[in-house]
């Protein structure tokens, strides 16, 4: 494994450790080491970019971070609690309390307005009916979408139905919002006013980790992890953003 020297931003307060990590695929006879001892922390409050090369790995790694594989070998510990060991109850506990998901594709139920689909993580929690639209309402203002919470997807722009995704990945108050190519169906300008809002949102406090291939989008960040080969090659700060 490569020698990589980490970004020198703070871990007293990580809110995920990855030690040794490994994952290995069966494929008939063959083994396939999607990640092969991979070392990584991220502090709270941390805005980080993992980027590479199609089958460099990261995509593996979103899906363990986001507690939707498991590692082969290794240990990950989520907020101190080491997620390798859990069972399935656990580990789904685990990802829908910590960790809230934007996808490229928005995944929003099309027959849902906006204002239900946010609401949807929270009947999986359990909340009443008053107390998830108090919250889904307030979230979808956050992203600016107080005037569309009864439009459903087909009525919405791209950058629209995003903004929704992210208010639903925010609903539950997550300590981590993990987003995978979150402007690859979007124009380039509609693709800019969504970072912009990614950015506003880590300078409210969340941790945001974006998995990208796209070295614009990864700039927003301040620090940038590469892989390649199922390993980090590269861990870099980058300068304070203006």
């Amino acid at each position: 494994m490569p020698s990589v020297e980490l970004a020198s931003s703070s871990k007293a307060n990580s809110v995920i450790q990855l030690k040794g990590l490994q994952r290995r695929y069966v494929m008939g006879t063959e083994f396939i080491d999607a990640l092969r001892c991979v070392d990584l922390e991220i502090a709270k409050n941390e805005y980080l970019a993992i980027m590479g090369q199609s089958g460099s790995g990261k995509s593996t790694l979103m899906n363990v971070i986001g507690c939707l594989d498991r590692p082969t070998a290794g240990d990950y510990y989520l907020n101190g609690d080491n997620v390798s060991i859990m069972n399935d109850q656990q580990l789904a506990r685990a990802r829908n309390e910590a960790i809230g998901f934007v996808f490229q594709t928005f995944n929003l139920l099309p027959r849902m307005t906006a204002l239900a689909n946010v609401e949807v993580p929270l009947i999986y929690a359990g909340l009443k009916r008053k107390q998830r639209q108090e919250r889904a309402e307030s979230v979808l203002e956050t992203v600016g979408l107080s005037d569309r919470m009864q439009h459903r997807p087909s009525q919405m722009s791209g950058g629209q139905r995003q903004r929704v995704a992210i208010a639903r990945a925010l609903v539950t108050n997550p300590s981590i919002l993990l987003a995978d190519e979150p402007t690859g169906n979007l124009d380039s300008s509609t693709g800019k006013e969504i970072m912009e809002l990614f950015d506003s949102l880590h300078e409210q406090g969340n941790t945001l980790i974006v998995v990208t291939h796209e070295q614009e989008i990864a700039e927003h960040a301040d620090r940038i992890v590469r892989l390649s080969d199922g390993d980090v090659v590269s861990d870099s700060a980058l300068e304070t953003h203006e």
